[in-house]
C-alpha cells in the first residue's frame, strides 16, 4: 500500500445515524497528509449537518449529488444563505459558523477539504452546552429556566434530523460571495484529451488559503509530469481508474493505481504525473495555496540550452531527441504512445 494513497470511501465512518454519515482521512489516518484533510459527507433527505466551525482551517466544499441549503454566518454579523447542487461547492473560511441541510428529496454526497490536516470542529449545540443555565438566559434576555428542558453536551452533533419539511427562506442568495458554481465556470484547459475547471482566487476572490481544480482526463490525454512549487496536492477520484508516479527525494518511486473514492496526497514540489488506465476519469484536485503554480517537465526542458539538457542526461548532444520548444506548460498533452504496461 502506498504511503500516497488512502482510500476515503472506504475507511469506517467516524460518525453515522439515519440522517447521514462523515468519514475523514487526516495526518492520524494518513501521516503523510500536511496542511490539508479531507472528509466524505453523506446527508439523507432532512439531514442536517449542524451549525459548526472550524478553529484552525478554512474549508472548501465540493458537491457530487443532492440539494443542499447551507448557512453562513461570519465576521461582523454577515449572514449569508445560499443553495448548492452538483458541480457547485461552497468556502467556509476558518471560525465562521455555518450549517449544511439536504433540502431535496435524495441522499446528498460532499467532499469536504480542510486547509489542515488535523482540523478542529467546534459545534453550536457544544458551544450552548458549554454554558450554564444562567448564562444563557442573560444571553437572550430570559430566565434561567427557559434551558432546563434542553439536553445539554459539549461534544457535536455532528448529524441532525429536521422536523418537518425544509424551509426555503425568502433570503437565499444565488450570488453569495461563498458560493461558486465551478462546473459552469470557463475552463482554462478544455480539449480532446481532457479538461480543468478550476476554483481558485482569480475566479472565486474569497479563496484566500486553499483552491481545487475539477480534472477530467480522458483516455487519450495525460497529466504531464510536474511539480508545485509552493503547493501540496490532495486529490479525490469521482469517477476512472488512473495511474500515478511519484519521486521522493531518497530517489525511489512510488506508481500506484487509483479508483473511485481515493485520495491521494502529494507533498510541495515532489515530481509527479497523473494518466487514466482504460477510460475517462475525474479528480478532485485541492491545493493549499489559493492560486496554485506548476513546473512541468515540457517547459522545464525548454529553459536551458541542448548542451546543457544532453550533459544531464548523459548523452551526447546529437543523440538528444528534438525535444518541442514550450515556453508555457500546457497542463494536458495527448497520448501517443502506449500505456506502460502495470
Amino acid at each position: 500500500m502506498s504511503r500516497h494513497v488512502y482510500s476515503l470511501s472506504g475507511t469506517e465512518p467516524f460518525f453515522t445515524n439515519e440522517s447521514g454519515s462523515v468519514q475523514q482521512v487526516n495526518s492520524e489516518s494518513m501521516p503523510i497528509l500536511d496542511r490539508l484533510s479531507a472528509k466524505r459527507l453523506l446527508l439523507q433527505p432532512g439531514g442536517i449537518r449542524e451549525p459548526h466551525w472550524h478553529a484552525n482551517a478554512s474549508e472548501l466544499t465540493y458537491c457530487l449529488s443532492g440539494r443542499l441549503l447551507v448557512g453562513m454566518l461570519g465576521n461582523d454579523s454577515e449572514f449569508s444563505t445560499f443553495e448548492i447542487g452538483p458541480g457547485q461547492m461552497l468556502h467556509a473560511p476558518s471560525g465562521a459558523l455555518h450549517h449544511i441541510e439536504n433540502v431535496g428529496d435524495q441522499e446528498a454526497e460532499l467532499i469536504v477539504a480542510f486547509r489542515h490536516e488535523l482540523p478542529e470542529d467546534f459545534s453550536f449545540h457544544a458551544a450552548l452546552g458549554a454554558m450554564s443555565d444562567a448564562v444563557l438566559g442573560n444571553t437572550y434576555d430570559l430566565p434561567a429556566s427557559a434551558f432546563a428542558a434542553i439536553p445539554r453536551s459539549t461534544g457535536n452533533a455532528y448529524i441532525v434530523p429536521r422536523e418537518g419539511s425544509p424551509v426555503i427562506p425568502d433570503t437565499v442568495d444565488p450570488s453569495s460571495p461563498f458560493r461558486f458554481d465551478v462546473e459552469a465556470s470557463d475552463p482554462p484547459v478544455d480539449m480532446t484529451a481532457g479538461s480543468a475547471h478550476v476554483a481558485r482566487k482569480d475566479v472565486w476572490p474569497v479563496l484566500n488559503d486553499i483552491s481545487m481544480y475539477s480534472l477530467r482526463i480522458s483516455s487519450e490525454g495525460m497529466r504531464e509530469p510536474h511539480w508545485h512549487p509552493v503547493t501540496a496536492e490532495m486529490g479525490y477520484v469521482v469517477d476512472g481508474r488512473a495511474r500515478m508516479t511519484v519521486l521522493d527525494p531518497d530517489g525511489s518511486t512510488d506508481t500506484y493505481e487509483l479508483g473511485p473514492g481515493d485520495l491521494y496526497f502529494i507533498p510541495q514540489a515532489y515530481p509527479h504525473h497523473i494518466e487514466a488506465l482504460d477510460e475517462d476519469f475525474h479528480f478532485l484536485v485541492f491545493f493549499d495555496q489559493p492560486v496554485p503554480g506548476d513546473i512541468g517537465y515540457r517547459a522545464s526542458a525548454s529553459a536551458y540550452s541542448r548542451e546543457v539538457i544532453a550533459a544531464t542526461l548523459g548523452v551526447p548532444v546529437a543523440e538528444l531527441p528534438e525535444l518541442p520548444f514550450t515556453p508555457s506548460d500546457p497542463l494536458i498533452v495527448d497520448r501517443i504512445n502506449p500505456l506502460d504496461p502495470g
